[in-house]
């Protein structure tokens, strides 16, 4: 059985019990709390302070860097979540980037059966999900800037899945407008959008994604024609008005100036099938095969000054 012990994660879900031994409710209603917390083993999770995390992620030995996960919808946190953190550890360790942490931020998902009803129920919980995680990024500024003598220097890097996607391009702009009123600091070394479920323009100039791309360092979009959720994205949202065709659909659509400096499109076509049924989660490996966009996402943690922007890749 996988170890899904000592995983730190940030959430917003609701949780009860103790702060020694918390449990998720069966619920995907945003919290009005923000919880930073750690899996401990048989499955328990133990709250802590946004500061004690910040100061045991920073003095933790053998890590000097982060990947923060952010899951995708009609994901839970035992079940899909915090076994694919660890997988995504163990793919990492194998490659030799054992140097670098998952950290997932987990925000509320439904459990329904039904496609089209969960991503429905789910976009309003990413949207407001992206609010709250705009609470941790004050939190670690907060935090950075009251250690200033001694700030945590390593290096986070972000990945986004699907409506992940979603949650990173609400908090960024909430975070600028309402807890900096200012741009946003650069953040991360690189982010990764993977089969992103936002629309595809979104990354241009006036457009809300244009925090990403102030916050980042790096980015991909990695995307695949024959993704299946991504028509279920676009019959959720043409019931809600919204017309954009999707970012990890299409990659971006098109490539202003701020996008030639800082962005990478990488085509899945060729894989995506091959690793997951319904070809959305192809940055997990399977028994036979290494995922190419995992490997891809690898080579620039490993080496972010190897990224050269203003490309349209197939992987």
């Amino acid at each position: 059985m996988t170890d899904l012990s000592n995983i730190y994660f940030i959430t917003n879900r609701f949780l009860s019990g103790s702060d020694e031994n918390k449990k998720f409710q069966k619920s995907n209603l945003c919290s009005p709390d923000l919880s930073f917390c750690k899996t401990g083993p048989d499955r328990t999770i133990e709250l802590i302070k946004s500061a004690t995390m910040f100061k045991e992620l920073k003095n933790e030995q053998g890590y000097e860097e982060f990947l923060i996960y952010l899951h995708g919808f009609n994901n839970q946190p035992w079940p899909d979540i915090f076994p694919n953190a660890a997988r995504m550890q163990k793919q990492l360790n194998e490659a030799g980037c054992s140097k670098v942490k998952v950290l997932p931020l987990i925000w509320p998902c439904d459990d329904d059966f039904g496609v089209l009803k969960d991503y429905w129920d789910d976009q309003e919980s990413a949207e407001f999900s992206g609010k709250f995680f705009a609470r941790a990024i004050g939190k670690l500024m907060e935090w950075q800037m009251a250690n200033r003598d001694d700030p945590c220097r390593k290096r986070i890097h972000i990945m986004a899945h699907s409506m992940g996607g979603r949650v990173l391009l609400k908090s960024l702009p909430f975070f600028a407008k309402n807890i900096a009123r200012a741009d946003v600091p650069f953040l991360f070394t690189n982010t990764f959008l993977m089969a992103s479920d936002i629309p595809n323009e979104s990354l241009g100039k006036g457009e809300e994604g244009h925090y990403i791309c102030s916050a980042s360092r790096n980015i991909v979009c990695y995307y695949a024609n024959d993704d299946i959720a991504m028509p279920a994205s676009k019959a959720a949202n043409v019931k809600n008005m919204v017309f954009s065709r999707r970012m990890g659909h299409t990659g971006p659509e098109e490539w202003d100036d701020i996008l030639k400096k800082k962005v990478i499109a990488a085509n899945c076509d060729s894989f995506n099938n091959k690793l997951d049924l319904k070809g959305h989660t192809y940055f997990m490996d399977s028994e036979d095969m290494q995922s190419p966009a995992f490997q891809h996402m690898i080579a620039l943690i490993k080496s972010p000054g190897s990224f050269k922007p203003n490309q349209e890749l197939v992987l």
